[in-house]
């Protein structure tokens, strides 16, 4: 670029490349603001090595939440993509989309516009789905969305024993209708991870410039109005003015954060830290939502990938991947899952089932290793908690990281309905279907045979599954905790956009990536609309000037 970029975008995950890519594809010349490295690194394309990456500084944030009471004081670990592509570049790359209840709930709460019809267009523009287009999947899109290349058998027989069940088998969870029971797909292309940054990004516009290593230390606001950013890049500080506006895609842990630190956000807690209140806008790193989990584990005696991890199994897997581009390096979190609903009269599944023809232990370090011996597990997720945190400040200093307070199973029901999650995933492993290759469970235990036994291990188990949204929610004009319209401008300054998990109203069922990607697709739309709009406003008093 010759002159300055006439937007900037804060943040190459997975919502902030896809909408500075789309600005870039629409002519405008963008500067995306990424803080990380490249995504250049063979740990983050090759599936399998997921595991090794998460958790790692090089790679992810690591930010640690406070003690979590309702855990037993536990301080969980946060993750943060931190290389181009964000989330997508460290994730388990689950791809799917959630329930079309979240998105019309959406719109009841004021996010006018993001129901489920007005989401669709923006799911099946961003993907490249190997099961082929139709009313409500898409093709020749940047994100390649593929099946499990990692086939085990028993994977074929949990999908059997949950339609044993009483749980029906879907033809696509991502299609026309997110309940039931079917194989897991993945955001892949050829057995090699398609971040973002892989999928954007491999023809990258000329008129898109990308800085990596490059944290912005805050928002630079004049009269109301975004200007640009102040950035630290090498050492060195500098600033950076944006022709025609800002937009801010950090992430649900970020996003508040830079807000907060540029003097947006709670006054109270603002003038507490000494940082001058440039619009006190209350619900900023508010309405913080995760969705918990625990695990079901179990011996079997059927082949696993716990098995193919290991001697010459190992080195057949690497031929594999080198060659077919298939088998256990290809992996992904999970392999089958089933959206259900453990009790009456909910409006949609309350309880995703992921199944993985593998298991891990808990190293003494707190690290994962796989079970030496052959054995599968079944996360059983809460898709609508009802607890709520916040994301606060530490201080004034850009280089500390945000606070967040979140209570996993501060809300009792929720504690209750993951207990009903685990009773069903112990019924499919006791379906005639699999239960013959059923040696044992490991987690939680045989012996822990009722809810009222269940409940320690649920409290003592419950994991987040890195799924942090809410933080800038979008809302109605008289909602007073709302951060940013509909439009995603953020209430109260001018050229400011927020495009990132931190706008869900609500979190929606399922890995929250896709929806992540999907917001900066619809984004990149309603900023350009949003210029237009600016663009007829000055025409008009030009005109009445005259």
């Amino acid at each position: 670029m010759q002159a300055g970029p006439d937007l900037i975008v804060i943040g190459g995950g997975s919502a902030g490349i896809a909408c500075a890519a789309r600005l870039a594809e629409a002519g405008k010349r963008v500067l995306l603001v990424e803080a990380g490295k490249s995504d250049k690194d063979i740990r983050s394309k090759v599936p399998a090595l997921m595991s090794g990456i998460v958790h790692t500084p090089d790679f992810d944030w690591c930010y640690r939440a406070e003690p979590d009471p309702s855990v037993g004081g536990r301080p969980d670990v946060w993750p943060a993509g931190k290389r181009l592509g964000g989330g997508s570049a460290i994730n388990g790359m689950m791809f799917i989309r959630g329930h079309s209840y979240d998105y019309d709930h959406w719109a009841e709460l004021g996010a006018t516009g993001w129901g489920y019809q007005g989401v669709l267009p923006y799911f099946r523009r961003m993907e490249h789905n190997e099961r082929g287009q139709d009313a409500w999947r898409g093709q020749g899109g940047p994100i390649a969305v593929s099946e499990v290349r990692s086939r085990y058998p028993i994977t074929d027989e949990w999908i059997d024993a949950a339609q044993q069940a009483g749980f029906p088998r879907s033809p696509d969870l991502n299609g026309e209708k997110a309940e039931g029971v079917d194989y897991i797909q993945l955001s892949q292309r050829g057995g090699l991870r398609c971040s973002t940054a892989a999928g954007y990004l491999k023809d990258k516009p000329a008129n898109l410039e990308i800085l990596l290593e490059a944290q912005v230390v805050r928002l630079e606001i004049d009269n109301g109005r975004a200007i640009g950013v102040t950035l630290r890049q090498g050492g060195q500080m500098r600033t950076v003015h944006a022709a025609e506006g800002v937009v801010l895609s950090a992430g649900a842990l970020n996003t508040p954060r830079l807000l907060m630190l540029s003097g947006i956000g709670p006054a109270e807690d603002l003038t507490a830290h000494g940082i001058e209140v440039l619009h006190d806008l209350p619900g900023v790193g508010r309405n913080l939502q995760e969705h918990p989990a625990c695990h079901l584990v179990n011996s079997v005696s059927a082949h696993t990938l716990n098995l193919d991890a290991k001697g010459l199994n190992g080195l057949k897997q690497v031929l594999a991947l080198a060659v077919r581009r298939s088998g256990a390096l290809t992996t992904g979190i999970g392999h089958a899952q089933a959206f259900v609903a453990s009790r009456e009269g909910l409006p949609a599944p309350n309880i995703q089932l992921a199944f993985s023809a593998f298991a891990f232990d808990v190293t003494e370090k707190g690290n994962l290793a796989l079970r030496p011996e052959s054995s599968v597990s079944t996360l059983i997720g809460l898709m609508r908690p009802g607890s709520r945190g916040r994301i606060t400040l530490r201080g004034n200093d850009p280089d500390a990281p945000p606070v967040i307070e979140h209570q996993l199973l501060g809300d009792e029901d929720d504690v209750q309905q993951l207990i009903e999650g685990l009773q069903i995933a112990r019924k499919i492993m006791a379906q005639p279907a699999i239960a013959p290759h059923v040696k044992g469970e490991v987690r939680p235990g045989e012996a822990l045979d009722s809810p009222a036994a269940l409940e320690p291990y649920v409290r003592a188990a419950t994991i987040p599954m890195y799924h942090p949204v809410g933080t800038a929610k979008m809302g109605a004009a008289d909602d007073p905790m709302a951060v940013v319209g509909p439009d995603l401008r953020l209430r109260g300054i001018k050229g400011l956009w927020v495009a990132d998990a931190s706008v869900m109203p609500t979190i929606p069922a399922g890995n929250t990536n896709a929806t992540a990607i999907m917001i900066g697709e619809k984004a990149s739309d309603l900023v350009l609309e949003g210029l237009r709009e600016q663009g007829r406003t000055s025409e008009q008093l030009l005109a009445a000037a005259r």
